[in-house]
């Protein structure tokens, strides 16, 4: 079992997510980490979770926001055999090599998008994120059994990319496990995908 740790980010705390709720988000209080620092709470989690691989949804960015590419600057660097998949809301492939081409190189390397349901604005665009040789990750996001999906990813199947993330956003933080339903919806849907939830 690979184990995939994920940080939400905001305003340079990492917050502890709440039923998608992200208005009431507050810097999480850990026996594990002892502090909402980004760069501790990443060590200590990929060191936990025997890792090499991180998921930072930068809640700044999902919200609107400019991304906080100064903390995804420090945690590359702090953790320098640590992948990272990263959703900063991205609307399409544009947006993910923007932000990408501000980092260096090696560390841009090190990135996989993860582009969301809830961001991607356009079919078009849902088939330019993952035209090869694309290395993203597509994260269908919902709530309370109702797609976020302003471009109709959802009905999309086709165009789906071989790994899904299942993003239930009303359990996050609820201590209810993973939703099986709707991972056996998926799955019956993109029967080879891999799935993540």
């Amino acid at each position: 079992m690979h184990i995939i740790p994920v940080i939400d980010l905001l305003d340079g705390q990492v917050v502890r997510a709440v039923r998608g709720e992200r208005r009431h988000y507050r810097a999480i209080a850990s026996a594990l980490c002892g502090s909402a620092d980004p760069r501790i709470v990443a060590r200590r989690l990929c060191e936990h979770c025997a890792t090499d691989t991180l998921y930072l949804a930068d809640l700044n960015a999902l919200q609107g926001r400019p991304p906080q590419l100064e903390w995804l600057r420090t945690l590359l660097q702090d953790q320098p055999d640590v992948a990272l998949w990263l959703d900063a809301g991205f609307s399409g492939p544009d947006a993910a090599a923007h932000l990408l081409a501000r980092l260096a190189p090696t560390a841009a390397a090190r990135v996989t998008p993860v582009y969301g349901s809830e961001s991607l604005r356009s079919r078009e665009a849902l088939a330019a994120c993952f035209a090869p040789p694309s290395r993203a990750l597509l994260s269908l996001d919902h709530r309370q059994g109702a797609p976020l999906d302003p471009a109709g990813v959802w009905e999309l199947p086709a165009q789906w990319p071989r790994r899904l993330i299942v993003m239930t956003l009303s359990s996050v933080g609820s201590d209810g496990g993973p939703d099986l339903d709707t991972l056996a919806a998926v799955r019956a849907r993109a029967p080879d995908a891999q799935l993540i939830g």
